[in-house]
């Protein structure tokens, strides 16, 4: 099961699966939450509610996609916290960390045993708590977009059925 970060949400929205041109994307997304393989997490709708736009509307018309935290997921946000300020971060990152989804992210998947889907990637740094760091650091396995697609057998096709080619590829 996969716990979506705010910016694959907001980079889907943005360039590659907009509303407007690919709705099987987030067809595929409302089918994967039915079928108990993704969610996000209700501190990453907050983030993009705040957005005030079409991706704001979509989110808040599935509440069911993203869970407030439970009893097991707040137990993590102790021991996803313990690890941050025990880093050696810088203090600003470590304040931001915690106040943002990342942090709520995280310490769901930890509880869940879910994979972390994010656009971040690791980077040797002390003035931000990347995504895939904490994650390792965690031991929470954390994937970009398109290996969640691939690993979950994802297919946005164009034409008629199974028989469909894909353009330049045997047509």
């Amino acid at each position: 099961m996969y716990v979506i970060d705010s910016d694959v949400l907001m980079q889907a929205k943005n360039l590659h699966y907009g509303f407007d041109f690919c709705p099987a994307f987030w067809s595929w997304l409302d089918e994967a939450h039915a079928a108990g393989t993704a969610i996000s997490v209700q501190k990453i709708q907050d983030e993009i509610k705040a957005g005030q736009d079409e991706l704001a509307e979509w989110a808040t018309a599935r509440p069911g996609f993203f869970p407030e935290p439970d009893q097991e997921v707040r137990t993590q946000l102790v021991g996803v916290a313990e690890w941050a300020n025990g880093s050696d971060y810088d203090a600003g990152a470590k304040s931001e960390f915690l106040g943002s989804g990342d942090y709520y992210l995280i310490a769901h998947a930890r509880a869940k045993g879910l994979t972390v889907v994010t656009h971040e990637r690791a980077a040797d740094t002390k003035a931000k708590v990347k995504i895939p760091n904490a994650c390792a650091a965690l031991h929470v396995t954390c994937i970009d977009p398109f290996a969640m697609l691939r690993d979950a057998g994802a297919q946005f096709v164009l034409g008629q059925g199974a028989d469909a080619k894909t353009p330049g590829i045997g047509a």
